[in-house]
């Protein structure tokens, strides 16, 4: 694959102690309270990263998730407060990766979570890493993704080409990686972007009518809708999940898109709060942040306060070093999920800081 090295415009301090905020719009965005949640958040995902860069999981895609918090919030390798702990971060994922390009060290069953979402924080780091291998390692990682897409279109859990995807909850981790890689500029084969995108459209079911009735013969697009896990049942998750994998792939236009966000804007009205506990789970979460902030427009404003005033009052606030600061984001590996949980809700109370590259594409949301 063509590497073209692009310069990454984080907008980073270079010698204080602090990042800047550069693009938020204003207190409707990021609020006194919810930056204090961040620093409450990074000071945890400081003191808990163990000496080799992960944190309680060998699980390179929630190590991914920690190099992102504090990418999002301005820290890069080297400068500002948490320079060290972003490189170590990073450099556990860089040397970690298999000859063959895969990012995961842990049972092959979470081989294409972890290599969606480390390859996605890879290409977000990019221009900031000083490390020769890291080209290197995305060009091979991006390759990997591009050969073990199955005929259909989507993926597999285990890295391998197979006739049939299993779900959408691979194909947007993916999405996010090839999104990352052209905005640095690797070159994607038209022909995996075509066929993702038909797999993904595949995955979008109607809704019911209040009275539970199908709607008949009325066109897809002008009926309720949003994004199913396999095509079963709905969910805020998968919603979300779909209408993101959407936009990374330039339909910006699909009616799927805002008929998706139409559900979960729905379920964020309903959404619990508990001490401790992320709103929704740390992966639905993690989604529905990302494809409010796409969409933009009214849908932003509209929902992103709630979403963010949520996460706020949720996280833990305690005199137990182990907890303060945190968040649970649900089991992972049959563990407690504070890195899940802490990564997501710092990382969707940074999106309006727009720091990632990912982030800084198009208009911003309110002119959307």
């Amino acid at each position: 694959m063509k590497r073209v090295a692009v310069a990454v415009v984080l907008c980073l301090l270079t010698v204080v102690s602090a990042p800047l905020r550069c693009y938020a719009e204003g207190e409707w965005e990021i609020t006194q309270e919810s930056e204090k949640a961040v620093d409450r958040g990074l000071a945890w995902l400081a003191r808990n990263q163990g000496p080799a860069g992960n944190w309680e999981s060998q699980d390179l895609g929630l190590v991914a998730l920690g190099a992102m918090a504090f990418l999002s919030a301005g820290h890069a390798p080297g400068r500002s407060q948490y320079g060290d702990n972003v490189k170590r971060a990073l450099d556990y994922i860089i040397a970690n990766a298999k000859p063959s390009g895969l990012l995961n060290i842990s049972s092959e069953g979470r081989d294409m979570y972890n290599h969606g979402l480390a390859t996605f924080c890879l290409t977000q780091a990019y221009g900031n890493v000083p490390d020769r291998r890291l080209g290197k390692i995305l060009d091979k990682g991006i390759q990997l993704i591009c050969n073990v897409q199955c005929d259909d279109g989507g993926w597999d859990y285990v890295a391998r080409q197979q006739s049939r995807g299993h779900d959408l909850s691979l194909a947007v981790m993916q999405a996010k990686a090839l999104r990352g890689a052209t905005d640095i500029g690797l070159d994607i084969p038209p022909q995996v972007i075509d066929k993702a995108i038909a797999s993904v459209r595949g995955y979008y079911r109607p809704l019911a009518a209040a009275d539970g009735k199908q709607y008949g013969t009325d066109p897809l697009g002008a009926r309720p809708g949003a994004f199913t896990y396999s095509g079963g049942k709905v969910t805020t998750a998968m919603a979300a999940a779909g209408a993101v994998c959407l936009q990374e792939f330039g339909q910006y236009d699909d009616f799927r898109i805002p008929r998706s966000l139409d559900y979960v804007a729905n379920d964020i009205q309903k959404m619990p709060i508990r001490t401790g506990h992320i709103p929704f789970d740390a992966y639905t979460m993690f989604y529905v942040g990302q494809g409010l902030y796409q969409v933009g427009g009214d849908r932003w404003k509209t929902n992103y306060p709630v979403l963010r005033d949520a996460i706020v009052k949720s996280q833990y606030n305690s005199t137990r070093q182990d907890i303060d600061g945190s968040w649970e984001g649900g089991r992972v590996g049959g563990t407690p999920g504070k890195l899940f949980g802490t990564s997501v809700a710092v990382f969707v109370l940074t999106i309006p800081n727009r720091y990632l590259p990912i982030l800084q594409e198009g208009e911003s949301p309110d002119t959307k």
